[in-house]
């Protein structure tokens, strides 16, 4: 697919759902798109974010091929079509490669390192920055009337706690860890578990099923984790093709960052 906006680089920090949303939305409106990561991303629903490359070397996602890379020549990939994905949790190449354009996709709902000036235009998705203070425009993630719309002066919602309520289902959904320690994967993505079924273990904890659903993700096996942290997702829709597709609400968040970046082009001009 030709890049129409070739020389407008968009640098995406995560790679996790929500921002493999942005990135598809990107990529598909003809942007050049580079990834940065963690060495070993704690990303849930793997099978749907660009992440999962730091892991497998590269990955397939709705019509996306990210490839884990070198930061040498990761400006030349992108600008063929292909997304890197480069191991860079400081954004020290942020400097270096000069992006036009940057999209805090990190979802830590507080502020980090990222400053309004670290690009042309900067943008926050959900909580944690004010629009005008630490980037040009917000995304707002929290499901509702305003999921997706741009936030050009302010903040977002603030963050819930508490997961969207699937068929009722709703803190029963989230997986988490029962104990501090390595995670033993007994299933994979996309499995079809039963209530009761041992999902995985955590230093011999074992993490059960509580009801029967499709398992939708699952942080990586041997990663270590904390007790009470979030390691997986079990959908009780039991259709596996939505673990391996981009959500609505990735796709809707995504869509806001397109409408920030273009109306920030056409105003700038």
């Amino acid at each position: 697919m030709p890049l129409l906006f070739h020389n407008t680089l968009c640098l995406v920090r995560g790679g996790g759902d929500l921002a493999t949303g942005v990135v598809h939305r990107l990529h598909h409106a003809g942007f050049p798109v580079i990834v940065l990561e963690l060495d070993q991303p704690r990303v849930v629903r793997r099978m749907v974010s660009v992440a999962q490359a730091i892991y497998d070397g590269g990955i397939s996602i709705d019509g996306l091929q990210a490839i884990r890379y070198d930061f040498f020549g990761a400006a030349v990939l992108a600008r063929g079509g292909d997304i890197p994905v480069l191991i860079d949790p400081d954004g020290d190449s942020i400097s270096t490669l000069q992006p036009s354009i940057l999209i805090d996709a990190r979802m830590c709902k507080q502020p980090l390192d990222t400053k309004i000036d670290s690009a042309q235009f900067v943008v926050g998705l959900g909580p944690g920055f004010v629009a005008g203070v630490h980037c040009h425009a917000i995304i707002e993630t929290n499901r509702g009337h305003d999921l997706g719309r741009v936030i050009w002066k302010g903040a977002a919602q603030a963050d819930t706690g508490k997961p969207e309520s699937v068929m009722g289902f709703e803190g029963d959904r989230v997986l988490r860890a029962p104990g501090a320690g390595a995670l033993c994967a007994q299933k994979e993505i996309g499995d079809l578990i039963r209530k009761g079924d041992v999902i995985a273990t955590v230093d011999g904890q074992k993490i059960i099923a509580p009801f029967d659903g499709a398992l939708r993700g699952l942080i990586h096996d041997g990663i270590s984790v904390n007790a009470n942290e979030k390691i997986g997702d079990l959908d009780p829709r039991c259709d596996p093709r939505y673990c391996f597709t981009i959500s609505d609400k990735s796709l809707a968040v995504g869509g806001g960052v397109v409408e920030a970046v273009l109306s920030w082009m056409a105003n700038s001009r």
